[in-house]
C-alpha cells in the first residue's frame, strides 16, 4: 500500500490504518498477531487501539506483538476518555484521568512513548483548556509525539484548535470520525475544518459495522447469524438492524453492489476505496475480525474508482439536509 502524510505533521503513515478494537474480544491473540503480521507484509505501519478496547487487552496484545519489532518502524495510536474502572475519576478528560491513562497505556503497550494520543470523545465536564494543557505536558515530557481527537462535533474541534492557538499549546493533528457511505454527515462541518486547519482524517467504521461488507442485500428480513449487526441488536449499538433496515440503506447497498460488479471488486473493497478517493482522508481504519475479512479489505488499495463509479455511489448515499448544509452552503463556497 502507499505511504501518505498525517495532516501537516510530516509523519508518514500507510494509507490504511489497522484498527485493534476486535483484539482480545472477537479476535484471539494468535489471530490478532497474524493480522498484524499480514498488515506489515502489505506495507502497513499504522496501528490504532484504545485503552477501553477490551479494558486494556487490545493494548496488551499490540504491546506483546511489538516486543520483538523495531519500535521506530511503527506509528502506534491509542486513546483516552471512556471508563476504565468504577471510581468517579476513572473516566473523562481531566488532568487526573489523562495522567493515569497515559501511565497505564504505556505499561500495557510496553512502550516508552505513544506516537498519536487521542481523546476518544468530548468531555463536557472538563474545560478544554485543562485537557489541552495536560496533553501539551505529555508531548513536552516525550511521552507522546502527537495528539488527536475522535468523535468530536465541528464546533468542538474548532474550539479545541482555537484554544491551542490562543494558549500556545500543542494542536490536534488529526481527527478520527465515523465516516462511510452510510454516515456522510461528517462532510457537513468536520471535513471542512480538517481541510482548512491541516488535520489528517482517519475514519473509523468504513464498512459501518458490516452493512457495507457485502453480507447484506435488499430483501433480507434479519441480519445473518454471527455478524456484528446481529450482536449490535443485542448490545444496543448504533449500527443495529433497527437503525439501518430502511430504504436509504438499501439504496446505498444496491449502488455498492452495482459498482463492485462493474469494477470487479468486492463491495467491501469498493466502500473502502470510496474513502481513499477523498483527498481529505488520510487512512481509513480497518477493523476486521478474522483473516479472511482482513485480506479482502486489503484489496481496497492499488486501484481507484472511476469518476462515474464515484458519482453512482455519491448520488445513492447523499443525505437529505436543510439550510445551512444545502445549496446555501454551496453558494457560500462558490463566493469565497
Amino acid at each position: 500500500m502507499e505511504i501518505t502524510v498525517l495532516g501537516n505533521t510530516g509523519l508518514k503513515v500507510s494509507e490504511l490504518c489497522l484498527g485493534a478494537m476486535t483484539f482480545g474480544r472477537e479476535t484471539s491473540e494468535k489471530d490478532s498477531g497474524a493480522i498484524m503480521d499480514t498488515f506489515v507484509e502489505a506495507g502497513g505501519n499504522f496501528i490504532d487501539t484504545a485503552d477501553v478496547y477490551s479494558r486494556g487487552t487490545s493494548e496488551e496484545i499490540v504491546g506483546r506483538w511489538l516486543s520483538d519489532k523495531r519500535r521506530e518502524d511503527f506509528v502506534i495510536a491509542t486513546k483516552v476518555r471512556f471508563p476504565m474502572g468504577e471510581a468517579p475519576n476513572d473516566v473523562g478528560l481531566s488532568r487526573k484521568h489523562i495522567m493515569h491513562g497515559i501511565e497505564q497505556s504505556l505499561k500495557r503497550l510496553d512502550a516508552d512513548y505513544i506516537d498519536l494520543y487521542q481523546v476518544h470523545a468530548w468531555d463536557p465536564l472538563t474545560p478544554i483548556e485543562q485537557t489541552l494543557r495536560t496533553l501539551d505536558d505529555l508531548v513536552r515530557q516525550g511521552l507522546v509525539r502527537f495528539i488527536g481527537a475522535s468523535n468530536f462535533k465541528g464546533w468542538q474541534l474548532q474550539k479545541a484548535l482555537d484554544t491551542s492557538d490562543r494558549l500556545g499549546l500543542e494542536r490536534f493533528v488529526c481527527l478520527q470520525p465515523q465516516y462511510n457511505l452510510l454516515s456522510r454527515a461528517t462532510e457537513w462541518e468536520l471535513l471542512d475544518v480538517c481541510a482548512r486547519e491541516g488535520l489528517g482524517v482517519i475514519p473509523w467504521s468504513p464498512l459501518r459495522g458490516g452493512w457495507l461488507s457485502g453480507k447484506f442485500r435488499r430483501g433480507m428480513t434479519e441480519p445473518p447469524k454471527g455478524t456484528r449487526i446481529e450482536l449490535a441488536e443485542k448490545e444496543g449499538w448504533s449500527e443495529s438492524w433497527a437503525n439501518y433496515n430502511n430504504d436509504f440503506t438499501w439504496e446505498v447497498v444496491d449502488a455498492l453492489f452495482a459498482v463492485a460488479e462493474q469494477a470487479g471488486k468486492t463491495p467491501a473493497q469498493v466502500a473502502i476505496n470510496w474513502l481513499l478517493c477523498n483527498e481529505t482522508v488520510t487512512a481509513p481504519i480497518l477493523g476486521a475480525r478474522n483473516m479472511e475479512q482482513f485480506r479482502d479489505n486489503l484489496g481496497a488499495t492499488g486501484w481507484r474508482l472511476t469518476a462515474e463509479q464515484l458519482e453512482t455511489l455519491n448520488r445513492a448515499s447523499t443525505m437529505a439536509v436543510s439550510y445551512p448544509y444545502d445549496s446555501g452552503a454551496n453558494w457560500q463556497r462558490t463566493r469565497e
